[in-house]
């Protein structure tokens, strides 16, 4: 009998989401910063993979979708690797330059 390559269906939803959000980003290509008085996480995102619209807090203008950017987070945050990474903000490259 020939082999099925059609999916059996989707795999359910875990309550564990939030925690692969943080391994992805903890996994993905990053920088460290010092900025501000603090150390930052700096992850840039590509145009290809940006597909939400977001508001850059350096000039409260919108990111839009298609749009090369950054994301910023805490890296030495007192509430720990998850409060950070749930606060990060999408910056426009050259905001996040001259802050």
């Amino acid at each position: 009998m020939p082999r099925s390559n059609r999916p059996k269906g989707r795999k359910p939803v875990t309550d564990t989401e939030g925690e692969d959000d943080l391994s992805r980003l903890a996994s993905g290509w990053r920088r460290t910063e010092v900025r501000r008085g603090g150390v930052w996480n700096v992850q840039p995102v590509q145009a290809a993979q940006a597909v939400k619209t977001y508001q850059c807090p350096g000039c409260n203008l919108e990111i839009v979708p298609g749009l090369a950017h950054v994301v910023a987070w805490r890296g030495d945050g007192v509430m720990g690797d998850a409060a950070d990474i749930s606060a990060r903000r999408h910056w426009h490259s050259h905001c996040w330059k001259i802050t």
